[in-house]
């Protein structure tokens, strides 16, 4: 019997509205139902994790259970986000997984180095991203067990 998906929030962050519009597409695509949510840069990505303020309030920003982090934003960069994120130990808990066009060697060690979940480039096709957002749906809300 297959499990059940679970139904977290996702939030995106990402500074192109192209490429949010194509996730948003290809996760609905990839059949998950989550909640997503979107920020443009490394700062507003904060406001939204720390509730502050446009995101003041519970409602306003529900916590992530998964973050996908562009890592090329304006105002911070995801590279200077996800180090914030990682030294809280509130925040650190959130899987972030790094969804960039960024194939840089030192990107990937470095974030691994940070402590992502997972780095993925994005793929140049629609059909590729939508492929890349079933596997990651599948992996992260039908096989491991996230934290409340």
């Amino acid at each position: 019997m297959k499990p059940k998906p679970k139904l977290i929030t996702i939030l995106i962050a990402d500074d192109d509205p192209d490429d949010c519009y194509l996730a948003e597409d290809a996760l609905r695509e990839a059949r998950l139902m989550n909640d997503i949510r979107f920020v443009r840069d490394g700062e507003e990505l904060l406001d939204y994790l720390y509730r502050r303020g446009p995101y003041a309030g519970k409602d306003a920003a529900p916590r992530p259970g998964l973050i996908l982090l562009d890592l090329n934003m304006p105002r911070k960069d995801g590279r200077e986000a996800l180090q914030e994120i990682k030294a809280d130990p509130e925040l650190s808990r959130i899987p972030v997984v790094v969804l960039t066009t960024s194939r840089a060697e030192e990107d990937v060690l470095r974030t691994y180095q940070l402590g992502i979940s997972g780095y993925v480039t994005k793929p140049v096709s629609f059909a590729g991203l939508v492929e890349a957002m079933q596997v990651i749906g599948r992996y992260w809300f039908e096989i491991v067990e996230l934290p409340n």
